[in-house]
Protein backbone atom coordinates (compact mmCIF):
# COMPACT_ATOMS: atom_id res chain seq x y z
CA UNK A 1 0.00 0.00 0.00
CA UNK A 2 1.30 3.33 -0.76
CA UNK A 3 1.79 6.00 1.57
CA UNK A 4 -0.68 8.04 -0.15
CA UNK A 5 -3.39 5.47 -0.07
CA UNK A 6 -2.79 4.65 3.56
CA UNK A 7 -3.47 8.38 4.02
CA UNK A 8 -6.61 8.11 2.02
CA UNK A 9 -7.96 5.60 4.85
CA UNK A 10 -6.55 7.55 7.63
CA UNK A 11 -8.88 10.43 6.34
CA UNK A 12 -11.73 7.78 6.19
CA UNK A 13 -12.06 6.17 9.43
CA UNK A 14 -11.35 9.71 10.88
CA UNK A 15 -14.78 10.48 9.16
CA UNK A 16 -16.36 7.28 10.58
CA UNK A 17 -16.05 8.87 13.92
CA UNK A 18 -19.07 10.59 13.57
CA UNK A 19 -20.95 6.94 13.90
CA UNK A 20 -19.06 5.83 17.14
CA UNK A 21 -19.73 2.26 18.68
CA UNK A 22 -18.20 0.85 21.57
CA UNK A 23 -16.86 -2.30 21.55
CA UNK A 24 -15.86 -5.07 24.55
CA UNK A 25 -13.03 -4.89 25.98
CA UNK A 26 -10.72 -8.03 24.71
CA UNK A 27 -9.34 -9.66 27.50
CA UNK A 28 -8.14 -12.78 25.80
CA UNK A 29 -4.63 -13.69 26.29
CA UNK A 30 -2.41 -12.33 23.68
CA UNK A 31 1.12 -12.18 22.47
CA UNK A 32 3.10 -8.81 22.77
CA UNK A 33 4.15 -7.53 19.43
CA UNK A 34 8.20 -8.30 19.41
CA UNK A 35 10.45 -5.70 18.81
CA UNK A 36 11.87 -5.94 15.54
CA UNK A 37 12.90 -3.01 13.19
CA UNK A 38 10.73 -2.86 10.18
CA UNK A 39 9.99 -0.33 7.53
CA UNK A 40 7.48 2.21 8.65
CA UNK A 41 5.17 1.31 5.44
CA UNK A 42 5.05 -2.34 6.81
CA UNK A 43 4.10 -1.55 10.34
CA UNK A 44 1.78 1.10 9.20
CA UNK A 45 -0.01 -0.76 7.02
CA UNK A 46 -0.28 -4.04 9.02
CA UNK A 47 -1.41 -1.52 11.87
CA UNK A 48 -4.19 -0.30 9.86
CA UNK A 49 -5.15 -4.34 8.32
CA UNK A 50 -6.11 -5.49 12.32
CA UNK A 51 -8.19 -2.28 12.80
CA UNK A 52 -10.27 -3.16 9.84
CA UNK A 53 -10.18 -6.52 10.95
CA UNK A 54 -11.48 -5.51 14.68
CA UNK A 55 -8.47 -6.49 16.22
CA UNK A 56 -8.06 -3.35 18.08
CA UNK A 57 -5.27 -4.31 20.24
CA UNK A 58 -3.21 -5.90 17.73
CA UNK A 59 -3.83 -2.60 16.17
CA UNK A 60 -2.45 -0.67 18.90
CA UNK A 61 0.87 -2.26 18.80
CA UNK A 62 2.14 -1.79 15.53
CA UNK A 63 0.74 1.83 15.83
CA UNK A 64 2.88 2.18 18.60
CA UNK A 65 5.95 0.41 17.07
CA UNK A 66 5.58 3.02 14.13
CA UNK A 67 5.69 6.27 16.96
CA UNK A 68 8.43 4.70 18.87
CA UNK A 69 10.78 3.14 15.54
CA UNK A 70 9.98 6.57 13.84
CA UNK A 71 9.04 9.17 15.75
CA UNK A 72 9.46 12.25 12.84
CA UNK A 73 7.76 11.15 10.27
CA UNK A 74 4.26 11.74 8.93
CA UNK A 75 3.14 8.54 9.58
CA UNK A 76 3.96 8.68 13.22
CA UNK A 77 1.45 11.46 13.36
CA UNK A 78 -1.13 9.65 11.60
CA UNK A 79 -0.43 6.36 13.92
CA UNK A 80 -1.24 8.59 16.98
CA UNK A 81 -4.70 9.26 15.53
CA UNK A 82 -5.41 5.48 14.98
CA UNK A 83 -4.30 4.77 18.65
CA UNK A 84 -6.83 6.86 19.81
CA UNK A 85 -9.16 5.70 17.77
CA UNK A 86 -8.79 1.52 17.80
CA UNK A 87 -8.47 2.16 21.80
CA UNK A 88 -11.65 3.89 21.63
CA UNK A 89 -13.44 1.16 19.97
CA UNK A 90 -11.40 -1.26 22.29
CA UNK A 91 -13.29 0.45 25.37
CA UNK A 92 -10.03 1.74 26.72
CA UNK A 93 -11.04 4.95 27.02
CA UNK A 94 -7.73 6.51 29.31
CA UNK A 95 -5.34 5.10 26.77
CA UNK A 96 -7.36 6.98 24.22
CA UNK A 97 -7.17 10.16 26.13
CA UNK A 98 -4.01 10.14 26.51
CA UNK A 99 -3.27 9.64 22.66
CA UNK A 100 -5.35 12.30 22.06
CA UNK A 101 -3.28 14.66 24.27
CA UNK A 102 -0.72 13.27 23.20
CA UNK A 103 -1.40 14.18 19.50
CA UNK A 104 -2.66 17.77 20.91
CA UNK A 105 0.56 18.01 22.43
CA UNK A 106 2.71 17.55 19.46
CA UNK A 107 0.67 19.12 16.77
CA UNK A 108 -1.81 22.12 18.41
CA UNK A 109 -2.29 23.65 14.76
CA UNK A 110 -2.42 20.30 12.52
CA UNK A 111 -6.11 20.31 11.17
CA UNK A 112 -6.70 16.52 12.30
CA UNK A 113 -6.07 18.45 16.00
CA UNK A 114 -10.05 18.63 15.84
CA UNK A 115 -10.75 14.37 15.99
CA UNK A 116 -8.35 14.29 18.99
CA UNK A 117 -9.88 17.61 21.29
CA UNK A 118 -13.45 15.18 19.84
CA UNK A 119 -12.33 11.77 21.23
CA UNK A 120 -11.18 13.03 24.32
CA UNK A 121 -14.60 14.66 24.97
CA UNK A 122 -16.25 11.44 24.02
CA UNK A 123 -14.34 9.34 25.83
CA UNK A 124 -14.95 11.40 29.15
CA UNK A 125 -18.71 11.74 27.68
CA UNK A 126 -18.97 8.01 27.27
CA UNK A 127 -17.37 7.14 30.96
CA UNK A 128 -20.69 9.21 32.70
CA UNK A 129 -22.40 7.67 35.32
CA UNK A 130 -25.96 7.81 36.99
CA UNK A 131 -26.81 10.64 38.65
CA UNK A 132 -26.39 9.08 41.80
CA UNK A 133 -22.97 8.59 41.83
CA UNK A 134 -20.00 11.20 41.68
CA UNK A 135 -20.17 13.33 38.55
CA UNK A 136 -16.31 14.88 37.80
CA UNK A 137 -15.89 12.86 34.29
CA UNK A 138 -19.58 14.50 33.67
CA UNK A 139 -17.72 17.54 34.70
CA UNK A 140 -14.41 16.58 32.32
CA UNK A 141 -16.93 15.86 29.04
CA UNK A 142 -18.74 19.32 29.62
CA UNK A 143 -15.40 20.57 29.38
CA UNK A 144 -14.02 18.50 26.87
CA UNK A 145 -17.38 19.72 24.25
CA UNK A 146 -17.32 22.89 25.54
CA UNK A 147 -13.52 23.41 24.24
CA UNK A 148 -14.57 21.54 20.94
CA UNK A 149 -17.12 24.09 20.27
CA UNK A 150 -15.00 27.14 21.30
CA UNK A 151 -12.22 25.93 18.92
CA UNK A 152 -14.06 24.55 16.12
CA UNK A 153 -17.31 26.20 15.65
CA UNK A 154 -19.40 25.05 12.59
CA UNK A 155 -17.07 22.10 12.45
CA UNK A 156 -19.75 18.78 12.43
CA UNK A 157 -17.39 18.21 15.96
CA UNK A 158 -18.91 21.16 17.68
CA UNK A 159 -22.68 19.85 16.00
CA UNK A 160 -22.63 16.96 18.12
CA UNK A 161 -20.43 18.52 21.03
CA UNK A 162 -23.65 21.03 21.20
CA UNK A 163 -26.32 18.26 21.29
CA UNK A 164 -24.10 16.41 24.09
CA UNK A 165 -23.86 19.55 25.73
CA UNK A 166 -27.40 19.33 26.32
CA UNK A 167 -27.35 15.67 27.98
CA UNK A 168 -24.38 16.55 30.03
CA UNK A 169 -26.44 19.62 31.43
CA UNK A 170 -29.23 17.87 32.00
CA UNK A 171 -27.32 14.94 33.85
CA UNK A 172 -25.54 17.64 36.26
CA UNK A 173 -29.47 19.06 36.95
CA UNK A 174 -30.28 16.08 37.90
CA UNK A 175 -27.63 15.39 40.26
CA UNK A 176 -28.90 18.78 42.06
CA UNK A 177 -32.61 17.21 42.05
CA UNK A 178 -31.41 13.93 43.59
CA UNK A 179 -29.81 15.85 45.99
CA UNK A 180 -32.39 18.12 46.79
CA UNK A 181 -34.74 15.25 47.14
CA UNK A 182 -32.97 13.62 49.41
CA UNK A 183 -32.05 16.64 51.47
CA UNK A 184 -36.15 16.67 51.44
CA UNK A 185 -36.83 13.37 52.50
CA UNK A 186 -34.24 13.80 55.36
CA UNK A 187 -36.34 17.52 56.66
CA UNK A 188 -33.98 19.82 55.62
CA UNK A 189 -35.82 22.13 53.55
CA UNK A 190 -33.15 24.69 53.04
CA UNK A 191 -30.59 22.66 52.13
CA UNK A 192 -32.88 21.27 49.49
CA UNK A 193 -34.20 24.18 48.73
CA UNK A 194 -30.30 25.52 47.70
CA UNK A 195 -30.17 23.17 45.58
CA UNK A 196 -33.29 23.51 43.74
CA UNK A 197 -32.22 27.14 43.23
CA UNK A 198 -29.78 25.89 41.67
CA UNK A 199 -31.26 24.15 38.58
CA UNK A 200 -33.76 27.01 38.45
CA UNK A 201 -31.34 29.63 38.33
CA UNK A 202 -28.36 28.41 36.55
CA UNK A 203 -28.84 29.18 32.82
CA UNK A 204 -27.34 26.42 31.32
CA UNK A 205 -29.81 24.46 33.06
CA UNK A 206 -32.67 26.15 31.57
CA UNK A 207 -33.40 24.00 28.56
CA UNK A 208 -33.00 20.67 30.54
CA UNK A 209 -36.45 18.49 31.90
CA UNK A 210 -35.56 18.98 35.52
CA UNK A 211 -36.48 22.67 35.44
CA UNK A 212 -40.47 22.29 36.04
CA UNK A 213 -40.38 19.77 38.79
CA UNK A 214 -36.82 22.51 40.88
CA UNK A 215 -39.73 25.08 40.81
CA UNK A 216 -42.71 22.42 42.01
CA UNK A 217 -40.31 21.39 44.69
CA UNK A 218 -39.86 24.61 45.39
CA UNK A 219 -43.68 25.27 46.30
CA UNK A 220 -43.30 22.09 48.33
CA UNK A 221 -40.39 23.10 50.14
CA UNK A 222 -41.79 26.98 51.17
CA UNK A 223 -45.08 25.76 52.01
CA UNK A 224 -42.89 23.44 54.68
CA UNK A 225 -41.41 26.40 56.07
CA UNK A 226 -44.84 28.21 55.85
CA UNK A 227 -43.98 30.47 53.33
CA UNK A 228 -46.84 31.00 51.39
CA UNK A 229 -46.70 33.92 49.40
CA UNK A 230 -42.98 32.46 48.46
CA UNK A 231 -44.66 29.49 47.48
CA UNK A 232 -47.34 31.18 45.25
CA UNK A 233 -44.91 33.25 43.23
CA UNK A 234 -42.73 29.76 42.52
CA UNK A 235 -46.38 28.49 41.27
CA UNK A 236 -46.72 31.79 39.42
CA UNK A 237 -43.52 31.26 37.34
CA UNK A 238 -43.98 27.11 36.76
CA UNK A 239 -47.79 28.27 35.21
CA UNK A 240 -46.18 31.08 33.21
CA UNK A 241 -43.28 29.11 31.51
CA UNK A 242 -45.16 25.42 32.05
CA UNK A 243 -48.86 26.28 31.67
CA UNK A 244 -49.56 22.48 30.45
CA UNK A 245 -47.04 20.95 32.74
CA UNK A 246 -48.34 18.14 35.44
CA UNK A 247 -45.89 19.67 37.79
CA UNK A 248 -48.20 22.94 37.51
CA UNK A 249 -51.26 21.51 38.08
CA UNK A 250 -49.84 20.17 41.29
CA UNK A 251 -48.58 22.91 42.43
CA UNK A 252 -51.94 24.31 41.85
CA UNK A 253 -53.71 21.75 43.86
CA UNK A 254 -51.64 21.95 46.67
CA UNK A 255 -51.64 25.78 47.05
CA UNK A 256 -55.52 25.53 46.72
CA UNK A 257 -55.61 22.98 49.64
CA UNK A 258 -53.75 26.32 51.93
CA UNK A 259 -55.92 28.90 50.47
CA UNK A 260 -53.51 30.62 48.18
CA UNK A 261 -53.94 30.49 44.48
CA UNK A 262 -50.96 31.39 42.05
CA UNK A 263 -52.08 33.57 38.74
CA UNK A 264 -53.49 31.51 36.24
CA UNK A 265 -55.41 27.75 36.06
CA UNK A 266 -53.37 24.68 34.86
CA UNK A 267 -53.93 23.78 31.55
CA UNK A 268 -53.45 20.32 32.03
CA UNK A 269 -54.81 18.12 34.12
CA UNK A 270 -53.68 17.09 37.98
CA UNK A 271 -52.09 13.28 37.63
CA UNK A 272 -52.20 11.80 41.22
CA UNK A 273 -49.17 9.97 41.24
CA UNK A 274 -47.61 13.01 41.17
CA UNK A 275 -48.69 14.30 44.50
CA UNK A 276 -46.19 15.37 46.78
CA UNK A 277 -44.01 12.12 45.10
CA UNK A 278 -40.36 12.43 46.16
CA UNK A 279 -38.86 9.90 44.07
CA UNK A 280 -35.71 8.28 45.04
Amino acid sequence: MSFSRSRTAVVITAVLILGLGLSACNNRPRARLAYEERPVELLYNTGYDRLERGRWRDAIDYFQEVERQHPYSEWSRHAILMQIYANYKDGQYMEAIASADRFIQLFPGNPSAAYAFYMRAICYFEQIVDVGRDQALTEQALAGLREVVRRYPGSPYATDALVKIDMVNDQLAGKEMAIGRYYQRADQPLAAMNRYRVVVDNPDFQRTSHVAEALYRMVEVNLMLGLVDEATRNASVLGHNYPGSPWYAEAYALLTERGARPDQAPEGKRENWLQRLIPG
